[in-house]
């Protein structure tokens, strides 16, 4: 593939907008997961139920995508981002003026954060709707990694935290959402052609088929995987390991690092090699990582009264835990972009409505990643099991693969024009 030729492809300051504001827009989506040990300090909530909290934006993004998506289709994708961003930032700016007083009121801005989440069902079919099939893995992968805004999260927001106050944070995400908003509202531009409107019928229509349902069931694992890890990464740490928050940020940027920065790497390969070839080792890898991962003792804790391990003091068991999600989160991230290789390839038509349903999935596989860990928690004091649970699931997404590869490169993918 010649650089020029992608260039010439498509339209790619639409393709730089649609990053840039999934990237902000993840920002804040998961902005509580660093955050929630200094917002909910002095209100005596256990580990579970923070947990729990942190995973409300990441359902609340996997509510409003269909909308989201809807909204887009009908009145295009650029108009459904300005007011998605809108919504977001006065949520932002209000809270950085008056905090947040209670589990109540955290639980309000996480689902207001939800809205956040839903960018994914704007951006994405925005960049993919300029750019043929042979480009479509590469584009999608571009526009998603977008979710590397969490990296910048986990690695300044419980800095800013300690040094100026956890507030001072949301005012610098404000602050980064209106030059992203001015920059997309000059940049981002639809695809010509007419806007196909769809209707909540035509969603049930695209739900009777089988492969809308098992594209839902990969992302689920894919992506909420990564967005479930990024969210309860930062608890996980200052939990099992007794990590600073400063240093559990640190070693959650660079475990989300590998994810985001390899989505668009998934997608070359399945643009190479096939989507459901990629797949197949991602969720193999995938799989194996978990079952490792809950294997790990918990470390040592400090001294009573002391803060949390720094950098330096954390135990080796802890650096072997940063490694295993590493790898694990990298071919999660890698899967990302190889589901979307494969999904305009069978649904081009109906691509922003698909992106909204397999988004919608992802969030909430990322939900019940971090409700699955609080419940482990909760139930038997540790971790294990909900990772023990989720080896399983990828497992059987590797099972799926197998009964619907055949099918897939027989019928639709033989007339895509790509790899399958």
């Amino acid at each position: 593939m010649k650089l020029d030729d992608f260039r010439k492809a498509g339209h790619w300051p639409t393709l730089l907008a649609a990053f840039l504001y999934f990237d902000i827009s993840f920002m804040a989506w998961v902005s509580l997961g660093p955050l929630m040990i200094y917002i909910t300090k002095g209100m005596q909530i256990p580990v579970e139920d923070k947990l729990s909290l942190v995973a409300i934006p990441v359902l609340g993004g996997a509510f409003f995508r269909v909308p989201l998506g809807l909204i887009a289709d009908s009145i295009g994708s650029k108009k459904a981002g300005i007011v998605a961003q809108a919504i977001v930032m006065f949520a932002v700016a209000l809270v950085s003026v008056l905090g947040l007083t209670g589990p109540s009121a955290i639980a309000l801005f996480g689902i207001v954060l939800g809205i956040a989440g839903a960018s994914f069902a704007v951006a994405l079919p925005q960049a993919g709707r300029w750019y043929p099939p042979q480009y479509q893995g590469l584009v999608m992968g571009i526009a998603g990694a977008g979710n590397m805004g969490v990296v910048l999260d986990a690695l300044f927001a419980p800095w800013i935290a300690e040094t100026y106050g956890w507030r001072t944070v949301y005012g610098v995400l404000f602050a980064l959402m209106l030059a992203v908003f001015a920059i997309y509202a000059i940049a981002a531009k639809d695809a010509p052609g007419a806007k196909a409107t769809i209707s909540l019928s035509d969603y049930g229509k695209i739900l009777r088929d089988s492969d809308s349902l098992w594209f839902m069931f990969f992302y689920f694992i894919t992506f909420g995987g990564f967005v479930g890890l990024a969210s309860a990464l930062p608890l996980y740490f200052t939990a099992q390991y007794h990590a600073s928050g400063v240093a559990a940020g640190l070693m959650v940027s660079i475990i989300v690092a590998f994810g985001s920065g390899f989505r668009p790497v998934g997608g070359y390969i399945a643009d190479r090699i096939g989507g459901v070839k990629t797949l197949s080792f991602l969720f193999a890898a995938v799989s194996l990582c978990y079952f490792a991962i809950a294997l790990l003792p918990a470390g040592p804790a400090p001294a009573a009264g002391a803060a949390g391990w720094n950098l330096t003091q954390l135990p080796p068991v802890a650096f072997a835990a940063v490694g295993l999600f590493s790898i694990g989160v990298l071919c999660l991230g890698m899967g990302n972009g190889a589901v979307f290789q494969l999904l305009p390839q069978r649904f081009r038509r109906e691509i922003g409505a698909m992106t909204g349903l397999v988004g919608a999935a992802g969030g909430l596989g990322g939900f019940f990643l971090a409700k699955t860990l609080a419940f482990s928690k909760g139930a038997t004091g540790g971790f294990s099991g909900g990772f023990v649970f989720f080896g399983l699931l990828a497992l059987l997404g590797l099972i799926g693969l197998f009964i619907v590869k055949t099918r897939w490169r027989t019928t639709w993918g033989a007339v895509s024009g790509a790899r399958i």
